[in-house]
């Protein structure tokens, strides 16, 4: 019984097992199937994908696999852009495409980018990683989803491919095991393809780089340039604007040209101020993300503008030695900062522009200085001539033409040999002669003739020789010398030029003078004496002639009347024949100029083991009488009175005061400028009873020879106030606070003696602070 229970128990046990053995062969057959049909679609995808030609066609393929695979409404598929750091895709539209951009971190294909794994999501709207920014722009409405990303063989993540809103029921782990499958089957096309993609890009974008900079340094005129530059690296980094800036070695600034034709201008910026000037100085690349987050950008431009800079790209202009010739600044790049590959195309175009900047810069420089030659030419008085090196006339000024008395086509393009012939072929012979020396000659006094007209004249040939010392040419100068002209060319070695031109126009010069304003200059060599000792004679002479000639450049600079030499001193006069508004003004400009000239002269002396030559000024200004003062037979235009005697006396105070250069009250009060002064004393001069009063000038110095000038002058007012008022022992400190910012200062230790002298014999409660001199 036992075992007829086994038994059954066995056929029991046995009949399911006939009734399984077929569904688990359905089931193995149904798997195998489904991996034969799986093989099938992605040997499908492979061979459809491996024709096409570009990532476009890649692209939307892969989508339709991929949205009719998983049963999907619609998809998409986004590739990774490495510079960038973004996904994009392409969608067409119409003829064109547009490309769409996320960064890679964001919404669930950012998600599943930055894991790597895939994901199905039943509901988008209840997940917090979903952007809903598509469907509010497309007005589509996503429900689910399933996305997974796409790797290559090796496990790189390339991008990710998405479907949307399954068109039955929700998506399943097959699709999403499909998807990933038909991903990284189409992963070697799509990188294959990028990677072509990128290389046409990059040859295109090299092509059209080499056309751009072709093209923008063909350009020779400087404008133009600057404008082309600034326009190709505004569209080529697809920036709002850009700025080309040059620096100006004279200025130190930084310029740029804006507009075109007459509203063109120019913007000057300090080379070291701003982001511009910050890449200038150090030579290194400035990319700001975020310009009103960094404190080197001045917004001022943007307030008066009404512009808004948001990001900023400014790379050094750098010329073949290495040198910094200027900056790009390009702003506002669209959708987004500056990257690494817009400064280095930035780089690579400023690089090869400089060549072309630096062309047109020295073309400008030589068309400038051709027009500022011509002008000189033809506001010369002189006629001047060019010749070539084959003898033909090139160049001929207004003054040439109207000397002569012939016309342009006469004269340009004439053979020298031709145009100087007859009576005139002494000047031919000389231009040979100097062709042939190589140096200048020059002819006094002669007689040219021009048809029938004779022209009386000064002759200079000058030979023109370029740096390597070939003859160029020649040049002729032909100064016409009238009668009135060899009078005054005369007249102006003895008299002032001002002079002999008031001489010149005034046929009735008659004896008699007038009283003017004026301001009369006194200068005076101290210890004359002992140089004329050390030089004799000749030696004296050639200093005198020496130290004249740049006295007196100085005055006739500063447009002053040269009155006279009186033996080693020289008395010149401000505001006669002619009254200017600022006669006080030149006039003390000339005695600073003097002193400094003289400074420079003394150190050539010095260094060759010279005595240096130590001078006085005096100025005034008063009335004065001046005029023709003389006989019929023989006159002298000056100036005498009070007012030119006072300047003399404050020419010789200067030894008093340990000073060089002193001016009246009146010469300060009528003073424009602003300048170091000092009031110096209120004296009452030889032979007058008035006191006037006596300020010294310190302007002249430099830091080496009056250290702390500002210092040591507000001291010293201070004590000559404390001193007037007696106030001895104060007076004393600020004079001392004087030495101690110039231990040189002799007028300060004089006055401090002074202060001791008042203190042991008081002058009295009367005193008025005058000081009574008792030498001339």
């Amino acid at each position: 019984m036992i075992e007829n229970n086994q038994l059954d128990h066995q056929i029991i046990e046995k009949k399911p097992l006939k009734v399984k053995a077929p569904a688990r062969a359905k089931r193995v057959q149904g798997g195998l199937k489904k991996a034969l049909d799986k093989a099938t679609i992605l040997l499908k995808v492979s061979h459809e994908v491996a024709g096409l030609n570009t990532l476009e066609d890649v692209l939307n393929k892969l989508v339709q696999f991929s949205v009719q695979e998983t049963e999907a409404d619609r998809g998409s598929l986004f590739l990774h852009d490495k510079k960038t750091g973004e996904l994009y895709t392409r969608v067409a539209q119409g003829i064109h495409k547009r490309e769409i951009r996320i960064l890679n971190t964001k919404g669930i294909a950012g998600h599943v980018f930055s894991t790597g794994q895939g994901l199905i999501v039943e509901d988008v709207y209840q997940d917090q990683r979903f952007d809903a920014t598509s469907d509010v722009k497309t007005g589509y409405k996503t429900k689910n989803m399933v996305c997974a990303p796409i790797k290559t063989v090796k496990g790189e993540i390339i991008g990710v491919v998405q479907t949307l809103n399954k068109t039955f029921g929700e998506f399943t782990a097959e699709n999403l095991e499909m998807l990933e499958a038909l991903s990284t089957q189409a992963a070697i096309a799509l990188q294959s393809r990028q990677t072509l993609e990128e290389m046409t890009a990059s040859r295109k974008q090299e092509l059209e780089f080499l056309d751009i900079v072709s093209d923008v340094t063909s350009e020779i005129d400087l404008s133009k340039l600057l404008r082309k530059v600034m326009g190709e690296a505004t569209r080529m980094l697809d920036a709002d604007r850009s700025t080309l800036f040059l620096n100006n070695e004279k200025t130190n600034e930084l310029w740029s040209e804006v507009g075109e034709g007459l509203s063109s201008f120019q913007i000057k910026i300090p080379n070291h101020l701003g982001i511009a000037g910050a890449v200038f100085t150090s030579g290194q690349t400035i990319n700001i993300p975020h310009a009103y987050a960094d404190l080197r950008f001045n917004p001022s431009f943007d307030k008066k503008t009404g512009y808004f800079t948001r990001s900023i790209l400014c790379v050094p202009v750098i010329n073949k030695e290495g040198k910094v010739i200027g900056v790009t600044q390009v702003l506002n790049k669209r959708g987004g900062p500056f990257t690494v590959e817009d400064e280095s195309r930035l780089k690579a175009f400023t690089a090869q522009v400089s060549i072309g900047l630096e062309n047109a810069q020295l073309f400008e420089d030589v068309h400038n200085m051709k027009n500022y030659n011509e002008s000189i030419l033809d506001s010369m008085s002189n006629g001047v001539i060019t010749l070539d090196e084959d003898e033909l006339v090139k160049t001929c000024n207004a003054s040439g033409y109207r000397i002569m008395g012939l016309a342009e086509e006469q004269v340009i393009g004439a053979k020298a040999e031709e145009f100087f012939q007859g009576g005139n072929a002494w000047v031919y012979d000389k231009i040979k002669k100097v062709a042939a020396a190589g140096e200048m000659d020059i002819a006094m006094d002669v007689e040219i003739l021009f048809g029938e007209k004779k022209v009386s004249s000064n002759l200079t040939i000058t030979p023109l020789i370029n740096q390597a010392g070939k003859q160029l040419g020649a040049m002729l100068m032909i100064e016409d010398i009238s009668s009135e002209k060899r009078m005054k060319s005369t007249m102006s070695k003895y008299v002032d030029a001002s002079l002999a031109d008031k001489i010149m126009g005034d046929e009735s010069t008659i004896l008699g003078g007038q009283a003017e304003i004026a301001t009369v200059l006194f200068s005076d060599i101290r210890g004359f004496t002992p140089l004329t000792e050390e030089l004799g004679a000749q030696g004296t002479v050639k200093l005198l002639n020496e130290y004249f000639t740049l006295m007196v450049d100085c005055i006739e600079k500063e447009r002053g009347v040269l009155d006279k030499f009186i033996g080693d001193a020289i008395m010149a006069v401000f505001g006669i024949p002619v009254v200017g508004e600022d006669d006080e003004d030149r006039a003390l400009r000339c005695s600073i100029d003097m002193l400094r000239v003289l400074q420079d002269y003394n150190q050539a002396r010095v260094d060759a083991g010279k005595l240096p030559v130590d001078i006085g000024i005096g100025l005034n200004t008063d009335t004065i009488v001046s005029g023709n003062i003389g006989s019929p037979k023989r006159m002298n235009y000056t100036a005498i009175g009070d007012g030119v005697n006072l300047a003399a006396r404050l020419e010789s105070a200067c030894k008093q005061y340990a000073a060089q250069l002193l001016i009246s009250e009146y010469t300060y009060k009528s003073l424009k400028g602003t300048y170091r002064v000092r009031d110096v004393d209120r004296v009452v001069v030889k032979g007058k009873t008035e006191p006037v009063g006596v300020y010294e000038v310190l302007d002249y110095h430099t830091e080496a020879s009056c250290p702390n000038i500002i210092d040591v002058v507000g001291h010293f007012n201070n004590g000559i106030k404390l001193y007037r008022s007696q106030n001895w022992d104060k007076a004393i400190q600020q004079f001392g606070e004087a030495l101690k910012a110039n231990s040189g200062d002799r007028l300060s230790q004089i006055y401090i003696e002074r202060c001791e002298l008042m203190k042991k014999t008081p002058p009295g409660d009367d005193w008025d602070g005058v000081w009574v001199m008792k030498s001339k």
